[in-house]
């Protein structure tokens, strides 16, 4: 029995979905939607929290500030309700009206950018806003998940232990790509460990974390639009991109077998899945981290309309998925 005092206290471990039978190769997905902030970022809000309490940055009378495309800003809200504090979240119209509404009703203040200022699209805009905010009231503690070091470090302490524990015969790990938090966490975990995982990094046709050129995205979570700050290359050693129509197509195909799921996890099986196809000589035990959940995505990834606007009606034509696209040249890094 667990009993639980504060929302952050509670997340599943140990939750994995066999994905063979669905997509015909060995894959085993961890499940880290499972908590009160219903995904894996409550991790790392968590830690940076008392991280920045710990030092004394974060005290009573602080206003958190930090900026989201959705994940995030829900985990942040859910701790700052829990502990008292006024919480201010930065973020984008890409970020689902349900997100928005589920920040709102745990008391926290949204502020939505109006556009793509500047060169750095709308995370560049969401951060001068940010800055704008500090710089006007020293009450103002932005957190910066993009250049935190609790970030990774969340991961490194719970994530890839996890993982370790319940396959030691690990070969390879598929992480998604947005700060680079959780990918930089297990990678380094693995590697302090001695322990020969492949780490593929899992990114969106269209992010430049990895450099080429930037594109439109409008699923929020996954992909950025500057190099991530907590990003080192030498531990990542192959990087696939996925297409959103095939993000899309991954989370409608695991929804007619009763698993929904959002779009970071979409991002995530369809790059595994691809990359395990062309591996498919190998016998591998392999790992997809699963960052969310689904329902905050009714009303955009299982909105045929908001599809076929932004996609085109062939979307829905089929649940084929279209081979992981090697970043670069292709070669393993």
């Amino acid at each position: 029995m667990s009993v639980i005092s504060v929302p952050q206290a509670f997340n599943e471990e140990e939750l994995y979905v066999d994905l063979e039978s669905i997509f015909g190769h060995s894959l085993f997905l961890k499940c880290e939607g499972f908590n009160f902030a219903g995904s894996i970022k409550l991790k790392a809000a968590a830690e940076m929290v008392a991280s920045a309490e710990r030092d004394g940055t974060l005290a009573s009378g602080s206003i958190l500030v930090e900026s989201s495309s959705g994940n995030l800003g829900v985990a942040l809200s859910m701790i700052a309700a829990s502990k008292g504090y006024r919480f201010v979240c930065v973020t984008d119209s890409r970020c689902n009206l349900t997100t928005r509404l589920m920040m709102e009703v745990l008391g926290s203040e949204v502020h939505v950018v109006s556009g793509q200022e500047g060169n750095g699209g709308y995370l560049g805009a969401r951060l001068d806003y940010v800055r704008n905010m500090c710089a006007g009231d020293d009450r103002c503690v932005w957190l910066s998940q993009y250049t935190n070091q609790a970030n990774w470090r969340a991961h490194y302490l719970t994530t890839a232990p996890e993982i370790a524990r319940s396959f030691p015969d690990l070969d390879v790990l598929f992480v998604g790509t947005g700060t680079t938090g959780t990918l930089m966490g297990c990678a380094r975990y693995f590697r302090d460990q001695g322990r020969p995982v492949r780490i593929v990094a899992v990114d969106s046709v269209g992010s430049v974390a990895f450099g080429g050129s930037p594109g439109r995205r409008m699923i929020p979570g996954l992909g950025m639009s500057m190099r991530p700050p907590l990003l080192d290359e030498s531990y990542v050693d192959e990087v696939v991109r996925v297409e959103e129509a095939d993000t899309i197509r991954a989370c409608r195909h695991l929804a007619r077998q009763g698993f929904l799921f959002g779009g970071s996890t979409g991002t995530v099986v369809s790059g595994s899945i691809g990359w395990l196809a062309d591996h498919a000589a190998e016998s591998l035990t392999a790992v997809a981290v699963a960052p969310d959940l689904g329902e905050r995505y009714l009303d955009t990834i299982y909105q045929d309309n908001w599809v076929q606007d932004l996609y085109g009606n062939g979307t829905l034509d089929s649940d084929e998925l279209a081979p992981a696209r090697s970043a670069g040249d292709g070669r393993a890094r």
